[in-house]
């Protein structure tokens, strides 16, 4: 069951089975010598692949295969993790072949699911903070600053911004997909279509995002399971994802709060209410409310085709307004973003007088924050400026206790590494 190199095993393509067609089609390529992905109908946002996906999932849990170690889901795949030496690819595509093909024929498909009602801030502090971050040390002239939300608004054609608040509240977010891109996040899209809001996401990337975060990028709604880097468009932030004490009932005995086709439904609180909340929760202080029910394909694929018409002209008004948003970038020149800034070239550094000290930038970066200004009494230890690079905040510190005599730079500014950025008079 293993592949090598003679003639008899050679391999001119990684497609090694092509199944059925349209929402029917399976197509299984090879990813390395121990997995095999198999992909699920066209590249495209349908709710019925992802069904389909998670029951071929489920109907091989319940075969117990010798030699498959584990299964990873996607949107609109699934990867298969197993021991070719135990489970011969063979007989592995024979029997994806057919599940796959029960599956297909079952007509009415149900999952459990559970509602679950999430706190969110709207434009909350920290998206604020991440905004002004992002203007400052990324670009300044991004079609979505200084407000996501007014982005948001314009590039889907709602009159006002009641319009977008209402509709992410009204929304049932299903999750289709966690750890997007780690510790649980879920990547979840409204089970109306007249509830997606779509966007662009960032270009370039935010270098920081606060734990939590709730963005939309694409027709995808994500909650960041950890502070880092990110794209999506903000809306507001809610309460943890990952709790690594597994100590609280909404857990179930994992470190992950959700699961997959759990339905979000948010519910708006005040940016301090939240602050409590996320104090509250992973110390098992906060209850959540979470309602357990079925999802039925059928049901679904009724309500789309009761719906179509006004989907469609929602569809159809969403498409016009993103294209429109788009010809605006080309005409004012922010399609495309290259950042040409470098540091300025402020001459020789003068000689240092005595008692003088100059602080350097020890790597190239941008200013984030310059937190003294030229006569301020400064301490050992005290940040004199903070740098950003490769997505960190460096501080530069006091060494000495002093008077600042000139500030060098200015927030936003490129530095080269070993330029002086601060003067200090020991004192």
């Amino acid at each position: 069951g293993i592949y090598t190199q003679s003639a008899e095993y050679a391999l001119t393509s990684p497609i090694v089975l092509d199944l059925g067609q349209d929402d029917t089609r399976l197509v299984a390529r090879l990813a390395g010598d121990t997995h095999l992905l198999l992909e699920i109908g066209q590249p495209e946002l349908d709710l019925v692949l992802r069904f389909r996906g998670h029951a071929l999932m489920q109907a091989l849990e319940a075969k117990q295969l010798d030699g498959v170690i584990d299964l990873t889901p996607g949107i609109r795949s699934l990867q298969v993790h197993y021991q070719p030496e135990t489970l011969p690819l063979d007989d592995l595509l024979e029997t994806v072949t057919g599940l796959w093909g029960a599956v297909c024929a079952a007509q009415d498909l149900k999952v459990p699911s559970r509602i679950v009602h999430l706190p969110l801030s709207w434009d909350d502090p920290a998206c604020t903070l991440a905004i002004e971050k992002y203007m400052t040390t990324v670009r300044k002239d991004a079609p979505w600053c200084p407000s996501n939300l007014e982005f948001i608004r314009r590039i889907n054609d709602l009159p006002n911004l009641d319009e977008v608040y209402r509709t992410v509240f009204e929304a049932s977010y299903l999750v289709m997909g966690l750890g997007d891109v780690y510790l649980g996040a879920p990547v979840a899209t409204p089970l109306d279509p007249r509830h997606r809001l779509v966007t662009t996401k960032y270009n370039p990337a935010r270098t920081w995002t606060a734990e939590n975060s709730v963005g939309i990028g694409g027709a995808y709604m994500c909650v960041y399971g950890m502070e880092g880097p990110g794209g999506y468009q903000f809306v507001g932030r809610t309460l943890q994802m990952w709790n690594r004490y597994r100590a609280v009932e909404a857990f179930g005995g994992q470190p992950w709060l959700l699961r997959f086709f759990d339905q979000i439904r948010f519910f708006p609180v005040s940016a301090e209410e939240l602050l409590e909340i996320r104090r509250d929760f992973p110390l098992g202080r906060y209850p959540l409310r979470i309602e357990d029910t079925e999802l039925c394909l059928s049901d679904y694929q009724q309500f789309l085709a009761r719906e179509a018409d006004s989907i469609e002209a929602f569809r159809s008004q969403q498409r016009a307004a993103f294209d429109a948003e788009r010809q605006r970038w080309i005409e004012s020149g922010q399609a495309h973003f290259e950042s040409e800034e470098v540091a300025a070239d402020l001459g020789e550094d003068t000689p240092l007088g005595a008692g003088e000290h100059g602080i350097e930038s020890h790597i190239a970066g941008n200013l984030w924050q310059v937190s003294v200004a030229e006569g301020d009494r400064v301490e050992p230890g005290d940040v004199l400026v903070i740098l950003e690079s490769m997505k960190m905040e460096i501080p530069l510190t006091a060494p000495v206790a002093g008077l600042v005599r000139e500030v060098r730079v200015q927030p936003g500014s490129p530095v080269r590494a070993g330029q002086r950025v601060v003067v200090i008079e020991e004192v």
